[in-house]
């Protein structure tokens, strides 16, 4: 007997799962093996969630297939008549329990003489599964390469005694689960199997299987089959749910994870953390120490930030985590640093893991020589397209500088430093932790603006500025300093090859009268991009007449004055 189905729901902003499935008889008489997926209504969903079962009925009793049947269907009518608000966990175990009440009744009649099932199930909510388990049925989930199990089998000890189980619906009058959650990400695949399939495979057999990346309905078959052909003397069942795309991440359901991770000194350069292991300091600024560390599963480098706790108090701190956890997963820029995923069951302690770039900061390299102007309007171009994506969510950066942006060995750019973000009905820092850099602050923000998509556009010019100049346009600040904001000049008097229109829309961003600045980043963005279809390649000297009329009249003058002096001298 083959069985086999696959779905896919899709809508923007809802979990998106394809589900596979496949069940062989095998040598049997009878497939004993049940399995099922529902995905529901869209309000289903919304409400609920998604449910998926694998059942297997023992073979030592009467019905065997009928209590596994009977099981999974218990479980998904239950499961969506339960009110949304007890949870998942609680859903799936109240109709498991009567239902296991009643088929532990049945067993002692003759028509379903000691009828029994195992029984794994998960129901996928929001961005997180939750898991219920009896008997040695197991779940798996494939991620980043890697098969783990997420179960643990009901049987005896015993090496000879490994397929006497010891717990399963039905065995005991009250029921005993074990429960779990994992945190998904996207591009995981989650598998529920028989132990006709993993009594015959092994892990490293499974994950080459899944690793093969078909599509969730021909994984399954090809776990089926493989296991039939391997020798199983069982019935085969397989069920692959695709993670294809999960809703958007919660910032309160975020902090709630992190409010649980203790904070923890940064580890000495050759310790480990949660298999990082620390090579050496990449910066310690105010807030946070950042390491340069290579992650022992796949031997990549990765930096690791770890908060200061001096500056910043611990709920500020958790709450810049979670920050910057969302939007490195709500951003699609590739202008703007995303996290490095970190498994939810490894990480023990407060730090963020970021990808390592190879390059410098935007600092660096105005220390190190301006760039062309090409090249910098290039650069201009990718921040402040950056900044247009944090804009599109409703997002504010607030500390925007030279010192949080990237430029790549390979010509990219990245902004970076999330954490101090400003986000829509998400409750924000306390008045005096609020951030900002003296000398990229708007007028408006000494007068207590927290910050805005006017205030980042500020801090996007000044930075403009000091790119393509070197030079601060209202003087460099101190942090008691309130600033006088004056009538900068030009940045072409100090760059004579920037050309007018570039000077213009770097003053317009800059203007101390937030009214008089761009609409917004994307009026500056097709500024920047209209200009640079314009050449900017290499320009002949300007004469000192074009350059500063004021000056070349005074050293002409000056000139005349001094050959009239001289000839009366010779007279």
């Amino acid at each position: 007997m083959r069985e086999g189905c696959a779905k896919l729901m899709r809508s923007d902003g809802e979990l998106v799962v394809a589900a596979g499935f496949s069940s062989l008889i095998g040598p049997r008489a009878e497939n004993q093996d049940f399995g099922g997926v529902h995905l529901g209504t869209a309000l289903e969903r919304a409400r609920h969630g998604i449910i998926a079962a694998v059942a297997d009925g023992v073979s030592g009793g009467k019905g065997g297939r009928v209590a596994a049947e009977l099981a999974v269907r218990a479980l998904v009518e239950g499961f969506y008549a339960m009110p949304d608000t007890i949870g998942p966990a609680k859903a799936m175990h109240a109709p498991l329990a009567a239902y296991n009440r009643w088929l532990h009744a049945q067993g002692r009649g003759d028509a379903m003489e000691n009828s029994a099932t195992t029984f794994s199930a998960l129901a996928v909510r929001g961005r997180r599964a939750h898991l219920v388990h009896v008997g040695d049925s197991r779940a798996w989930r494939f991620s980043g390469g890697r098969l783990t199990c997420l179960t643990t089998d009901h049987v005896r000890p015993e090496p000879d005694l490994r397929h006497v189980l010891i717990r399963a619906l039905g065995i005991e009058p009250e029921l005993r689960l074990d429960h779990g959650d994992i945190e998904l990400a996207e591009h995981d695949r989650i598998l529920l199997t028989s132990d006709g399939v993993h009594g015959v495979l092994t892990p490293t057999k499974m994950a080459a299987i899944l690793a093969e990346n078909a599509s969730a309905e021909a994984t399954a078959q090809m776990l089926a089959d493989a296991a039939i052909e391997g020798g199983g003397r069982d019935n085969a069942t397989a069920l692959v749910l695709d993670i294809v795309r999960l809703p958007a991440p919660d910032h309160d359901g975020i902090l709630a994870g992190l409010s649980t991770l203790p904070f923890a000194e940064p580890p000495k350069v050759g310790d480990s953390i949660d298999g990082f292991r620390a090579e050496r300091v990449l910066s310690e600024g105010r807030h946070a120490v950042l390491l340069v560390a290579t992650d022992c599963e796949d031997g990549g480098r990765v930096v690791i930030k770890f908060p200061r706790r001096e500056i910043l108090s611990e709920r500020a701190l958790r709450l810049a985590f979670a920050r910057e956890m969302l939007l490195a997963q709500r951003i699609t820029s590739p202008f703007v640093l995303a996290a490095h995923p970190v498994r939810p069951d490894r990480q023990t302690a407060l730090y963020g893991v970021l990808p390592y770039l190879e390059g410098e900061t935007m600092a660096q390299r105005i220390e190190r020589g301006l760039p062309t102007p090409q090249a910098g309007l290039d650069a201009a171009i990718k921040l402040t397209r950056a900044i247009a994506a944090m804009h599109r969510i409703d997002a504010v950066h607030r500390d925007l500088k030279p010192d949080n942006v990237i430029l790549t060995r390979e010509g990219g750019l990245k902004l970076i430093d999330l954490g101090v973000a400003r986000l829509p009905r998400v409750e924000d820092f306390r008045v005096d932790e609020i951030p900002g850099t003296p000398g990229f602050m708007a007028p408006e923000q000494f007068e207590g603006n927290a910050g805005d998509a006017l205030t980042d556009q500020f801090a996007l010019g000044v930075t403009l500025y000091r790119w393509f100049t070197g030079k601060w346009p209202y003087g460099e600040q101190e942090a008691f300093q309130r600033p006088r904001f004056g009538r900068p000049v030009p940045p072409s008097r100090h760059r004579p090859e920037i050309p007018s229109w570039l000077d213009d829309a770097i003053l317009t961003a800059i203007q101390p009268d937030r009214e008089a600045r761009f609409g917004d980043v994307i009026e500056l963005l097709r500024a920047l991009e209209g200009g640079g279809s314009l050449d900017l390649g290499p320009r002949r000297k300007q004469p000192l007449i074009e350059r500063d009329p004021v000056r070349f009249w005074q050293v002409l003058c000056a000139l005349l004055l001094a050959g009239l002096i001289a000839s009366l001298l010779l007279r």
